[in-house]
């Protein structure tokens, strides 16, 4: 894994639709070498994602008052809340880079993260004709932790990664994360014994494995 130092930035709770208008300003910059890459560390209140392959099938019921946001990342439905850790990746590909090559560099960074905080992780390759198994599992118990959906414009990744550390599970049971409807979501409070200030501790293991300061 090559070395690549990112800036960091924190935020609490943003609204999704704001944050979308800050990345967007944040990867104009990082276009024009205004800025050098960046990890941005927030959560969001609640609220579904629509990837661009997204099934209208997966769609949650309206009656829960979720609001659903369509959303130009990669992949399908992913579920925003309180307690759960976003990261947003602004970084400028290498020539010799796409965006499926900087996703599996992720996915092997918050495994290194998961591991630091006793939670053994692993990435998975997608078998042949099977739905993509893109984010990161559990070991042990074979559970889905974090969920990635990546894109890349003029060469500058935009959004990122949403880990699962302390929030309400509930409502990832109210549609089909992922593209996947056996999946079992989970989080850190799930798989370890909870503890004041996991949050703190997450995210600086994630800022760690990601080398950003």
């Amino acid at each position: 894994m090559r070395e690549r130092p990112l800036t960091l930035l924190q935020d609490d709770l943003v609204d999704y639709e704001k944050a979308m208008e800050r990345m967007t300003d944040l990867v104009g910059q990082r276009q024009r070498d205004e800025r050098s890459d960046t990890l941005w560390l927030l959560s969001h209140p609640q609220v579904y994602t629509a990837g661009r392959r997204t099934l209208q099938q997966h769609l949650p019921d309206p009656s829960h008052g979720i609001p659903v946001v369509n959303t130009g990342r990669g992949g399908q439905l992913t579920y925003h809340g309180p307690g759960q850790l976003v990261g947003y990746l602004i970084v400028k590909l290498g020539e010799d880079e796409g965006i499926v090559d900087y996703v599996r560099e992720v996915e092997l960074r918050l495994v290194r993260a998961l591991d630091a905080l006793d939670v053994p992780a692993e990435r998975r390759d997608t078998p042949p004709g099977s739905p993509l198994l893109t984010g990161v599992w559990t070991k042990q118990t074979g559970r889905k932790i974090v969920s990635i959906g990546m894109r890349q414009s003029r060469g500058v990744t935009s959004h990122g990664f949403a880990l699962n550390v302390d929030g309400d599970l509930t409502p990832w049971g109210w549609a089909v994360a992922c593209g996947m409807p056996e999946v079992d979501m989970t989080s850190l409070d799930r798989e370890v014994a909870a503890e004041t200030g996991l949050m703190d501790r997450v995210r600086a293991a994630v800022a760690k494995a990601f080398e950003a300061s």
